[in-house]
Formats: structure tokens, C-alpha cells, sequence
């Protein structure tokens, strides 16, 4: 049967990095519309952070307030700005995660990807610990985008929109990554946000691709939630048993006037706890 998409919230630009706390409201960004907004569980929304634009990722924060992406790394609580993390060589921030200890992953992208013709430069993976220090984990991602653990925080899921596959690594107990490999290839759109369940499935939104597909732990695409969206951009799970999935997206394929949307559908699985950012 297919999933009954709901539609919950219309007219952004680019919705991006959607994240759900523990009393179900739901964050997000409008990476081209600027800003990161607050809907609560009774639909008000409201706007928490104002004009900061090209969020691609944000996490919650264990002391309030959001970490985002965008020119550089920060943690924003209300009128309060800090500085996370920012590239001396003008690289920008994409997508995020947050592992067991509250570090954050994040992408950096070198290149403008709605650029035409395209000047691909790779990026990477940078960490940042809870002294405030960063370190590159790897290279050579196209396009940096969503990233995840496993639910044993055993693999780190990576995608790269340019080369249209995600990537793994395997995790040691010290955090140190090793085995890169390519975990799943996919076709008819890009690999963009990805969330994972309790199951170890990786659910990853396929820009340009109007779905939602979810990946077994040995690589095989074994579902797929289809988006009235050419473009759905991310995922995280939340809501009653965890087991809504929220995807976020560019367009409408229904009505072109409603911009970037917020849909929510019930998947039966859980999604992975995700850690709050402590950095």
C-alpha cells in the first residue's frame, strides 16, 4: 500500500534540516528563504532564528537552542551567537549530526551546487569536539550531505550528491573511522538528508527524484515513500513511537504556488534516538 502523505506546512523556499525534540515540536531551516522556524505540536509555527541563510543542517542543543550550517558553524540560543567552527578558506556548511558524546559532523562543501555549469570541488567531513576543537575525518566527498549512525553508532553514513551514492565508514570506540566504502548507489535523483531507524534501514531523500527511499543495512533500497515533490531535500523521524517520518522539500509537485513544504507520514519503524549537541 502506499503512504498516505500529510502536508503539513507550505510556502518556504528550500526546507532543510528537520529535527524533532522530545516534546514533538519540529525545527527547520528555509535554506534559500532564510531563517529556522519552530512548529509545535498544535501547528503554530514561529521563526527562532531570523535571516541567517543556506542552513543545511542544524542539531538541538543540550544547553537550548539550535547548532547550524550555512556561512560557517554556529550554536545560536536566542540574541546569542557562537562561533563553532568556520573555513579559513571560504568552504560553507552543509548538512549535520550529532554522535553519542554530543560532538558534531559536518559537511563542507567547496562549490555552489545551483551553479551552472557546475565546478565540482570536493569537500569533507569535519568534527567538532567538546573542547571546541575541529578535525577532518575525510576527504573527497562531492557534495557533502546528510550524515548518520548506525543504531550501534558502529557505521557513519554519509551522502554525496554529486557522485549519486552514499558512503560508509565503520566507527571504532574511539571514534576513528576506517573502511570506506560506497553503501548503496542510487538512481533518479541525488542522495540528499538521511535518517536512520532502529532497525539499521537508512532512510535518504532523493533530490530531483520526488521520494524518500529506505536502504537495508547491507545496501539494498527495500522501500520507497513517494513525495508530491520533485525535489525532497531531507528526513528525521518523530512523533508518537517515533515512528512519523518527516520529509522536507523544495516544491509542490501539486500546486507550484505552495513552495517548499513539510510532509509527514507514519513509516511503522522508529527512527534512531539522535543525540542533543554538546559542544
Amino acid at each position: 500500500m502506499p503512504y498516505q502523505i500529510e502536508t503539513l506546512l507550505t510556502g518556504y523556499k528550500l526546507v532543510e534540516g528537520p529535527a524533532v525534540d522530545d516534546e514533538g515540536r519540529l525545527y527547520f531551516s528555509d535554506a534559500h528563504g532564510g531563517g529556522v522556524y519552530c512548529r509545535e505540536p498544535d501547528g503554530r509555527t514561529r521563526k527562532i532564528v531570523a535571516d541567517r541563510m543556506r542552513i543545511g543542517g542544524l542539531a538541538l542543543h543540550a544547553d537550548g537552542g539550535v547548532v547550524v550550517s550555512g556561512e560557517d558553524v554556529s550554536h545560536i540560543r536566542g540574541d546569542d551567537v557562537r562561533l563553532l567552527l568556520r573555513d579559513a578558506d571560504g568552504g560553507k556548511f552543509n548538512d549535520l549530526c550529532t554522535d553519542s558524546s554530543g560532538r558534531v559532523l559536518v559537511g563542507c562543501r567547496r562549490f555552489e551546487p545551483f551553479a551552472r555549469p557546475l565546478n565540482v570541488v570536493p569537500g569533507e567531513l569535519h568534527r567538532i569536539g567538546l573542547d571546541g576543537t575541529s578535525e577532518v575525518l575525510y576527504d573527497q566527498v562531492g557534495l557533502p550531505n546528510g550524515v548518520g549512525f548506525s543504531p550501534d553508532g558502529s557505521v557513519l553514513y554519509h551522502s554525496d550528491s554529486v557522485h549519486t551514492h552514499v558512503i560508509a565508514h565503520d566507527v571504532d570506540d574511539d571514534g576513528k573511522l576506517s573502511g570506506r566504502r560506497i553503501f548503496v548507489e542510487v538512481e533518479g535523483g541525488a542522495p540528499d538528508g538521511l535518517a536512520v531507524d532502529e532497525d539499521g534501514g537508512v532512510w535518504v531523500a532523493l533530490f530531483g527524484g520526488g521520494a524518500v527511499v529506505r536502504v537495508t543495512p547491507q545496501g539494498r533500497i527495500d522501500d520507497r515513500v513517494e513525495v508530491p515533490a520533485s525535489a525532497a531535500t531531507s528526513v528525521c523521524f518523530g512523533g508518537r513511537k517515533s515512528h512519523d517520518l518527516y520529509i522536507t522539500t523544495r516544491d509542490h509537485t501539486g500546486d507550484e504556488s505552495l513552495g517548499g513544504c513539510v510532509h509527514r507520514t507514519s513509516v511503522g519503524v522508529a527512527g534512531v534516538p539522535i543525540p542533543l549537541a554538546r559542544v
